[in-house]
């Protein structure tokens, strides 16, 4: 743990109604946040969940419900955070996919597909820093924002092309983004691997997720099958004071998988 590290600090976590995002957003009330944003796009009843457990460890948190794919949504959810003044971290961890993990199978997907994704993905992400850039440059300190990023993005696999696809182009835009923002902004990103979420089970049933989950293990150097809990960490830390000196880095956060040759199956 990194004590208080975050006292006084106003954040902002798209995509947090569960899995990592939530994950974030606890993480960052535990280190001293006074206030959380927490964003989601339709499940009010989950984001509730996700600002009550903030709210346990003793930050304010507020809902923003809105969908970084529309512009005006990416405004709202940055005005949430108004009140205080500034932003001094931005995690931009909506996402979305589609599954078709067989890639070679090249009419699984559409252009619709692609642009889908890259709608939240990567113009999400964008269209957030945008909304949120005068409220992070207000920061007492560079104000951060984190990019969940993926390892799909890094080595071309995961849960479809258009998504690898999605996550390299939202890596490269994390490189333009913290040469254009300095000094004022921090941009660093984020390259999970397989973290076990509820994500997978919106595709598959729990058989094919237990499976899915052995193989995770089994495929990386660690052994082990991530949790958000074991993601967000390293999260908050690129948005910490430890990280001050770091900006245009993607940290891979995939217990080693991008090290072995076994390839991650999601049949």
């Amino acid at each position: 743990m990194s004590g208080r590290d975050f006292d006084g600090f106003t954040v902002v976590v798209t995509g947090a109604s569960t899995g990592l995002g939530r994950a974030i957003a606890v993480e960052t009330a535990r280190r001293g946040a006074s206030l959380v944003v927490v964003n989601f796009a339709r499940s009010a009843e989950e984001a509730e969940e996700t600002a009550r457990q903030v709210e346990v460890l003793g930050a304010k948190a507020v809902l923003a419900q809105g969908d970084v794919a529309d512009d005006a949504d990416c405004r709202r959810i940055a005005q949430a955070a108004a009140a205080s003044g500034r932003i001094d971290a931005l995690f931009n961890n909506a996402g979305m996919t589609k599954f078709a993990p067989q890639h070679g199978d090249l009419d699984a997907v559409s252009a619709e597909d692609f642009l889908k994704l890259y709608s939240v993905n990567v113009v999400g992400a964008f269209q957030m820093v945008r909304a949120a850039r005068s409220l992070l440059e207000a920061a007492p300190r560079p104000g951060a924002v984190v990019n969940t990023s993926s390892i799909a993005g890094v080595m071309g696999n995961g849960s479809s092309v258009p998504y690898a696809a999605s996550k390299g182009a939202m890596t490269t835009m994390t490189l333009s983004l913290a040469r254009a923002l300095a000094p004022k902004i921090r941009v660093n990103a984020i390259c999970p691997g397989f973290i076990d979420t509820p994500w997978f089970g919106k595709a598959m049933d729990e058989d094919r997720v237990a499976r899915l989950r052995a193989g995770a293990a089994a495929a990386t150097p660690l052994q082990v099958a991530s949790t958000a809990e074991d993601v967000a960490g390293a999260a908050v830390f690129l948005a910490s004071p430890a990280s001050r000196h770091v900006t245009g880095e993607t940290l891979l956060v995939d217990a080693g998988l991008h090290l072995s040759a076994a390839t991650l199956s999601m049949r």
